[in-house]
């Protein structure tokens, strides 16, 4: 229910969470829906238009995935020291949006792969201010109810992306595959314009009155916060590419548009588990739920390396969701408990960059894993770095 009487527009909030909250929420919903449009085709338009092997192909999504962590640091950083979220969060959406319609004009997979990292460099921008604006917009004890509800957001825009994509193909389905893949990166590119301008109208700046001279990175020297740090990059060295995922499901026989399918599922299971996962950790533990994340994600690794049938792949692909869905909301949360008034940015912009920095060479051992022995052993070595990483969890003290 919206509450808005009597109340300034700071204090307003629907559905239970803050207005900026939820007006994030929209443009997380927007900025997906835009790049789920193009995620479900890349690894076809790699493999099959543009013709490349799957050590390439692996490391051309490892790069993608990883390289926009790389700037996450620095900005949250930044966006501490200047208490203005608002700007980068736009300017990283801006970005993103450019590099997105662009690939309609690619022919190489280096210039793909070049507006692609365009496109992360945009996300790095943006992610650690949009998520410390989300920590300052958010009521004491509720952050993992707002990023829970903003992963939601995120995700449910990762659901109609794909469906697009799927009406589209049908639309599209008497142009050669590479012109059709073409047409929809240049009409990915409306809804991110849609994002830019509620930022640029509505989204405010909810910087609380601190110091403004970071004297020393104080919560970065805690030991269970370096410990997590590491459990991190562990993990981060089980998170496969989404395209892996897609990946299986061709090479038991599946379209890409029922792919593209499979994806959506992973996405609806994603958005509508979130919210609650999100808002149980605020009472269940943030550490609690990170470590049955892990556990979730060995079993979707598991699932995906033996599945032979449609229902073992369908079950794969569910709890996959699940897992993305509580290792992408609860850690975020986590941090920005754990971090000083006047560091968030800078905190969570760590756990980014350290997450993103190993995720590019979990897709490329995935890649080579899968060129010399098969997609199997990727799912595998997936599923013991996550064990390694929920046995490490046990360590860290409450």
């Amino acid at each position: 229910m919206m509450e808005t009487k009597g109340k300034s527009e700071a204090g307003r909030t629907v559905f239970g969470i803050s207005w900026n909250v939820f007006l994030l929420g929209i443009i997380s919903f927007l900025n997906d829906m835009s790049s789920e449009m193009i995620n479900p085709i890349v690894p076809s338009y790699l493999i099959s238009v543009l013709r490349e092997g799957q050590m390439i192909s692996g490391s051309v999504m490892g790069a993608i995935e990883s390289v926009s962590s790389l700037f996450k640091v620095a900005f949250g950083y930044v966006s501490d020291k200047f208490r203005k979220r608002k700007a980068f969060v736009f300017a990283g959406y801006a970005l993103s949006t450019l590099a997105k319609g662009a690939l309609a004009f690619t022919r190489y997979w280096w210039d793909f792969l070049g507006l692609r990292v365009l496109d992360r460099v945009g996300k790095g921008i943006r992610t650690a201010p949009g998520d410390a604006l989300i920590a300052e917009s958010s009521e004491k004890g509720k952050s993992g109810k707002s990023f829970g509800f903003h992963r939601m957001m995120d995700t449910l825009g990762a659901v109609a992306g794909p469906l697009v994509t799927i009406g589209l193909l049908e639309l599209l389905r008497n142009l050669p595959p590479g012109k059709a893949y073409r047409y929809i990166f240049a009409l990915s590119a409306i809804p991110g314009l849609l994002a830019l301008v509620v930022v640029l109208l509505f989204i405010k700046d909810r910087g609380r009155e601190v110091k403004k001279r970071i004297k020393g990175i104080s919560t970065l020297r805690d030991r269970n916060l370096q410990l997590f740090l590491t459990i991190v990059a562990i993990g981060a060295l089980g998170r496969y590419s989404y395209a892996f995922t897609l990946w299986k499901a061709e090479a038991l026989g599946y379209t890409v548009i029922q792919s593209t399918a499979f994806y959506a599922l992973f996405n609806l299971i994603y958005a509508f588990s979130a919210y609650p996962i999100g808002a149980c950790s605020d009472g269940f533990g943030k550490k609690r739920m990170i470590t049955l994340g892990f556990g979730v994600a060995a079993l979707a690794a598991l699932s995906f390396a033996y599945a032979h049938s449609l229902p073992a792949l369908l079950a794969a692909f569910v709890l996959y969701g699940l897992y993305v869905a509580i290792e992408d909301t609860v850690p975020r949360a986590y941090m920005a408990d754990l971090a000083r008034e006047y560091e968030k940015g800078t905190i969570i912009g760590a756990y980014h960059t350290i997450f993103g920095v190993f995720v590019f060479p979990a897709s490329v051992i995935a890649g080579w894993l899968w060129q010399s022995y098969s997609l199997t052993h990727a799912f595998l070595f997936s599923a013991a770095m996550n064990l390694i990483a929920l046995a490490l969890m046990a360590t860290i003290r409450e």
